[in-house]
This record gives structure tokens, sequence and C-alpha cells, in this order.
């Protein structure tokens, strides 16, 4: 699963430690998210949603979707 979190925690300036905390989490968790190593529960999700304001579409996504018109 893709995601913007690491861009989303640059834009604020903060550390995956920062984070981490917000999400009571830890920041190897928080590591592992924006790598891609692992996806977080469904509740995770939701709480990194609402903590950035986003709908949770906006920061994950399954994989890039390439769109081709029929012939």
């Amino acid at each position: 699963m893709r995601n913007r979190l690491k861009v989303l925690r640059a834009e604020r300036n903060w550390s995956q430690a920062d984070l981490a905390e917000k999400l009571d989490v830890s920041r190897q968790s928080v590591n592992a998210i924006e790598t891609g190593k692992y996806d977080p529960s469904l509740p995770l999700a939701f709480k990194i949603a609402t903590l950035f304001g986003l709908p949770i579409e906006q920061i994950f996504s399954a994989h890039d979707v390439v769109v081709q018109a029929a012939e």
C-alpha cells in the first residue's frame, strides 16, 4: 500500500517520534508504515486521517491506478 505519510509529516516539521507520540504507536511503527513494510489497521488509518484532517483515500492508496481509454 502506498501512502503520503512521510510527506504529510515533513510538511508539519514532525519527526517520526513526534508522529508516533501523537498516534500512540512506536517510532518503528511509523517508519514501517512510511516505508510500506506495514499497513496500518483500519482504526489506526482513521486516527492518522483524523490527525491530518484528510480522508483516508488522500493518505493511503492500494496502488497507482492507470486508466486507459477503451479502443
